[in-house]
């Protein structure tokens, strides 16, 4: 009989400290919400959401999708259908923008006939695989379509409501346009206050690069070009901190063939699905987030303060930029800027991210 009890008592103690052990270990890690417009399969957008759901040290509350690279609601499907390769689908995938606050479509085709064109226009110029389209119409996925379903809560509400149950714990990594951090600040005037810190990949300052769209247009970046009003209602809010991969570190990384073959190496699902799916392309989204994850591969930073031009003649959308000093000092905040790299330790991490195993949920969804 004392035997009996000793051991129960032996159970009862393994369980507790089993269950506190998980509790730690949810609470240490780095809540954050993905602000993505989330072009699929593979490519930039679901390869930087996949690192960052791999890393043991996350916990992804949701996924909030914008029209970006391409249209909400297609972005939307394979955001759903990248979690259920992955076996993740206890993440919230919640719809957002499906258009810029003041920008449109048209207005730029107008704008073109003074201003002459612009290369990159994202869902409103370009589509891989399938016809230019409208912003309603999902055309066939090659990865299969999902059988789950977005959140019916909307992202500028979700976004509002996490940080408020997680008050300077979460953080913001947006990726995409600016519409949804915009729409979040107007419904919560102290929504930046309450974050942690906001990560960005957007903005262009004087890239280093042959490429025509950028080396002709060097202030031009389609992430604050696409929605000028709200990338500046963003950088003019009180985020603790802001910290910005820009074109200039961007355009220093590539998807080169060895990383997809190295990546095809794991048996993983989400591995697997970057091979079959990955192109060759500027790893943009990626080096933001797994920069954000372990900045230690970044060289050289530079503080600067950051707007976005709102006047709608030839610089329309185009990234401003000023030393500290030499700001207008009408709100705008300062930046960290990434500037350099250790271009392989960062690929070493990067592969290694996509590789592994995408571990399981460690807490109940953000519903």
């Amino acid at each position: 009989m004392r035997w009996t009890k000793r051991v129960a008592g032996w159970i009862a103690f393994l369980v507790v400290a089993l269950c506190v052990n998980t509790s730690a270990n949810a609470q240490g890690k780095r809540k954050v919400i993905i602000d993505q417009d989330c072009a699929g399969p593979g490519g930039t957008d679901m390869q930087a959401i996949l690192a960052l759901i791999n890393s043991p040290d996350t916990d992804v509350l949701g996924i909030t999708v914008l029209t970006g690279d391409a249209w909400r609601d297609e972005e939307v499907q394979h955001t759903l259908r990248l979690l259920e390769i992955i076996g993740r689908t206890d993440i919230p995938v919640v719809p957002g923008a499906a258009f810029p606050l003041v920008n449109s479509k048209e207005y730029i085709a107008k704008w073109e006939t003074l201003y002459g064109r612009v290369v990159y226009q994202g869902a409103w110029n370009f589509a891989r695989g399938y016809a230019v389209h409208g912003p309603y119409n999902i055309p066939p996925m090659p990865e299969g379509a999902p059988t789950t379903k977005p959140s019916t809560e909307d992202a500028a509400r979700f976004m509002v409501r996490m940080i408020r149950q997680y008050p300077h714990e979460v953080t913001i990594y947006a990726a995409g346009p600016m519409t949804d951090l915009a729409l979040a600040i107007a419904l919560e005037p102290h929504f930046a206050e309450l974050s942690k810190e906001l990560i960005v990949m957007a903005g262009s300052i004087n890239p280093r690069t042959d490429d025509p769209e950028f080396s002709l247009t060097p202030r031009r970046e389609f992430n604050f070009w696409m929605d000028p009003e709200a990338s500046r209602a963003v950088l003019h809010a009180h985020w603790p901190r802001i910290v910005l991969t820009t074109v200039d570190i961007s355009v220093q990384t590539r998807m080169e063939k060895s990383l997809i073959v190295a990546i095809a190496k794991s048996l993983s699902p989400g591995a697997q699905y970057v091979a079959k799916y990955a192109e060759a392309n500027y790893l943009w989204d990626e080096l933001a987030a797994v920069a954000w994850l372990d900045p230690s591969f970044i060289t050289k930073w530079q503080k600067l303060y950051i707007d976005v031009d709102t006047d709608r003649g030839a610089s329309y959308g185009d990234t401003l930029v000023w030393a500290p000093g030499q700001q207008p000092g009408v709100g705008e905040q300062l930046v960290e800027v990434q500037k350099e790299l250790d271009k392989e330790k960062f690929y070493k991490e990067y592969v290694e991210l996509l590789s592994r195993p995408t571990p399981k949920s460690s807490s109940t969804p953000a519903q």
